[in-house]
């Protein structure tokens, strides 16, 4: 069954495309989740005049990324936590714990945008992407220090 992309689905293709599914995965997953519409030439006229609005917005938001990435390249963030006596953390830094130390520094970051591939366990200094556009990603640097060292 030849449907058009509402939404970009990683497996199939991005918004607009116009891709050939299995019957039931088109009727039962596609279509009742809204993520996908029949292709008929109405539907590929409106999905034509949405994906012209969405290229609009895309700019807007890449150069609100843009000036955001300017802000937060090269940005240090300073955790301190529990440590065991062989400097491993009792519990671990997560991407919240990142998020809530940009945010005391005045950057609004939301969690999905920080991409720490796993919770980090050990002091010392990581650098970590954040995601701001697909194509934009600012490195900032987490500090984890034991707790007595901040004062």
């Amino acid at each position: 069954m030849k449907v058009i992309l509402k939404e970009t689905i990683e497996s199939l293709g991005i918004v607009g495309d116009e891709v050939t599914v299995a019957n039931g995965y088109a009727r039962n997953y596609l279509l009742p989740q809204k993520k996908a519409v029949l292709s008929t030439s109405a539907n590929r006229n409106l999905i034509e005049r949405v994906k012209k609005q969405l290229d609009i917005k895309d700019v807007e938001n890449r150069t609100l990324a843009e000036a955001m990435s300017k802000k937060i390249q090269g940005v240090v963030c300073t955790i301190s936590a529990k440590v065991s006596e062989e400097d491993r953390l009792y519990g671990s830094v997560t991407t919240r714990d990142i998020v809530d130390q940009l945010q005391a520094q005045g950057l609004e970051v939301e969690r999905k945008m920080v991409m720490l591939s796993e919770p980090i366990k050990t002091l010392g200094s990581y650098i970590v992407p954040v995601q701001l556009h697909p194509d934009i990603n600012p490195e900032i640097t987490v500090k984890v220090v034991a707790e007595e060292q901040v004062a």
